[in-house]
């Protein structure tokens, strides 16, 4: 067989949502907060590719100056995954296209949310 050169990517339902980075940080952090706590990032995945908008203790819009961000030449409300010992994803949604756009990854707690 041959060594293993990479993942497949996961193939997504048409009612999915599709994952994207905004940012080479938030691409790192990702790979940082995978190597870390994979099984909590799985779960995470499948719920922004499924229900990234629906509030509850561990997803949801940040408040404040944090809760809007500009990218791609408009605001977006910026929300967060909470992940486990303070790691956070955070992320805009396009409800539209049908697209996380994955904006930062903490491995830590974030000092702006304290």
């Amino acid at each position: 067989m041959a060594g293993r050169r990479g993942g497949v990517p996961r193939p997504i339902h048409s009612t999915e949502y599709t994952i994207v980075f905004g940012t080479r940080g938030a691409e790192q952090g990702w790979r940082d907060v995978v190597a870390v706590q994979r099984n909590a990032v799985a779960a995470a995945w499948d719920r922004l590719t499924t229900d990234p908008l629906t509030e509850d203790l561990s997803c949801h819009a940040l408040r404040g100056e944090l809760g809007v961000v500009r990218h791609s030449g408009r605001e977006w409300t910026r929300r967060q995954f909470e992940l486990k010992r303070g790691a956070r994803i955070w992320f805009t949604v396009d409800v539209d296209d049908r697209v996380v756009c994955i904006t930062d990854v903490h491995t830590h707690h974030p000092n702006q949310t304290k």
